[in-house]
């Protein structure tokens, strides 16, 4: 019979490098632990670590099998978590936030937050996906909510929302009949997202392909400076339309049609790194996920496009 307490165990020998370390941690004995090690072994079938007169090593076997002692550990914590209360969680976290989130549910989440972890302390920081990547591995920020996911071992990340890009102008600029062509859109300059974004780089590389030899593109971070540059007829733009409500119904913007090939969905997820200390990130994680799947305009995501 495999108990947990045996698991831990092997945990901490192999986390800490020794036995005497783990029983230390474990606020037990070496023997005890040598017992429990033994015991864990002969119930797995395995040999966990090699021992010799310069320690112990973890055997190959041991490497496969410690991924899943600590995610069984893991599951013990966050149980506990559940089973104490939810509001007992507490502390301060820092979230950084693409401008789109800012711009659609955002708002809904820190209500959200507010309600269901009072003790919560929530710090935001608003920035482009590749400055919060940096931030994150980087330790600067507990939470991300960007394009993504990211490919990194050390980061866990859950698909948030999707939303679709679209060719958008003033009505006072006179494009002739539609659908237009990628040519006669680019005698204007074109109003996007950074130029390290992959909505930038997919409209240069489609504007190349159609032979538009020098694209004039104006990568933005603020979305609101872009919405005003369109508004104000400085170009068309290449832009989310779902936070474009109120500019479309008042007829300060309108969509275009453009004969091109498809334009990216922009896709959101929630990206942490692990740890054990991650349960408080995990868990605005899941809210950010039941609130993005509950807005208007936007759907819960299962296969995020990497961005």
């Amino acid at each position: 019979m495999i108990e947990l307490r045996g698991i831990e165990t092997f945990y901490w020998v192999a986390t800490l490098g020794g036995f005497r370390c783990a029983a230390e941690k474990l606020h037990t004995s070496q023997p005890a632990v040598s017992q429990r090690v033994a015991q864990l072994e002969h119930a797995l079938g395995a040999r966990l670590f090699d021992r010799d007169t310069r320690g112990v090593r973890l055997t190959a076997k041991g490497q496969e099998l410690l991924p899943h002692a600590e995610r069984m550990l893991q599951m013990r914590h966050d149980m506990l978590l559940v089973a104490r209360s939810q509001n007992a969680i507490s502390g301060r976290v820092c979230i950084g936030v693409a401008e789109t989130i800012v711009q659609t549910w955002l708002p809904a989440l820190l209500e959200r937050v507010h309600n269901t972890f009072p003790e919560v302390v929530l710090e935001i920081e608003v920035d482009t996906t590749p400055v919060l990547r940096s931030h994150l591995v980087g330790r600067q920020i507990d939470l991300a909510f960007l394009m993504g996911p990211l490919a990194d071992a050390n980061v866990e990340n859950l698909p948030l929302c999707r939303y679709p890009l679209a060719w958008v102008a003033s009505p006072q600029l006179d494009l002739g009949p539609e659908p237009l062509t990628l040519q006669r859109v680019a005698q204007l300059p074109i109003i996007t997202y950074p130029s390290g974004s992959r909505p930038y780089q997919m409209v240069r590389e489609m504007l190349l392909r159609a032979g538009v030899a020098a694209p004039r593109m104006y990568g933005l971070a603020s979305l609101a400076m872009a919405v005003r540059m369109a508004r104000d007829g400085i170009g068309t733009s290449v832009i989310a339309p779902v936070f474009l409500g109120k500019e479309l119904a008042e007829g300060r913007l309108r969509l275009l049609q453009v004969a091109a090939e498809p334009l990216p969905e922009l896709a959101f997820t929630a990206s942490w790194l692990h740890g054990s200390d991650s349960h408080v990130a995990a868990a605005i994680a899941r809210l950010a996920a039941q609130v993005a799947a509950s807005e208007e305009g936007g759907e819960a995501a299962t296969d995020p496009f990497f961005l």
